[in-house]
């Protein structure tokens, strides 16, 4: 009797295990279908500017903002450095788009609505572009700025976010199409010191701007 009812608390075990496995399934598929359906809803330019960002993620690349003197037109830093701004720079490029160009053509005519934080006079190819408040008025002037909510629903991949880390110091990252843990909010690819990463930062810092810049083909 007493090996009867053993045999029978095995199988009831097994039964509950087979439905909370079961249950998990399910509510996994339903989590994947609906990310799914989220992945469907962005455009293709949208994805294709988060693959470009995901593309160049590279935690090896050393923070170094020194002043370099770099070519002109499609000028970079060493491959094996950068800054914030340069994860921008070279997602951009992988789309077509040279920002060194792009920025330096709008300063050369519009060099008055540009910040004058740095005390230059005339544009300079090999830094302009470089500066998060330069992209800050680039992207306004030809991208879409956008609404800065605290709704992590209105950063989309492909937008690109401007914080402010304090004593003066700007950052700015693109959102991709990777999502947080707890499945709430994008990931950014950015660089503030670890290298080129994609990480949940979105509201880590005070954002300062918001834009969408989808001007290629």
């Amino acid at each position: 009797m007493k090996s009867f009812l053993i045999t029978i608390s095995f199988f009831l075990i097994s039964i509950s295990c087979k439905k909370e496995n079961n249950l998990q399934v399910q509510i996994s598929s339903e989590q994947e279908i609906e990310q799914a359906i989220s992945m469907s809803d962005l455009t293709k330019k949208q994805k294709r500017i988060s693959d470009a960002a995901l593309s160049i993620v590279n935690p090896r690349i050393v923070y170094d903002p020194t002043y370099f003197k770099i070519d002109y037109p499609n000028g970079d830093v060493p491959a094996g450095k950068g800054v914030c701004t340069d994860v921008v720079i070279r997602t951009y490029r992988k789309l077509g788009i040279d920002l060194q160009k792009e920025v330096h053509e709008d300063m050369k005519i519009h060099f008055s609505d540009y910040p004058k934080i740095w005390g230059l006079s005339k544009p300079d190819t090999n830094i302009d572009h470089r500066r998060v408040p330069n992209l800050m008025v680039y992207f306004a002037r030809f991208g879409v700025e956008k609404t800065i909510t605290e709704n992590p629903e209105d950063y989309l991949p492909g937008d690109i976010v401007c914080w402010r880390l304090g004593n003066g110091m700007t950052h700015i990252g693109i959102v991709v199409d990777r999502k947080s843990k707890d499945n709430k909010r994008y990931k950014i690819v950015h660089n503030i010191g670890g290298g080129q990463v994609v990480e949940d930062i979105l509201f880590a810092f005070d954002i300062i701007g918001h834009y969408s810049f989808e001007n290629f083909d």
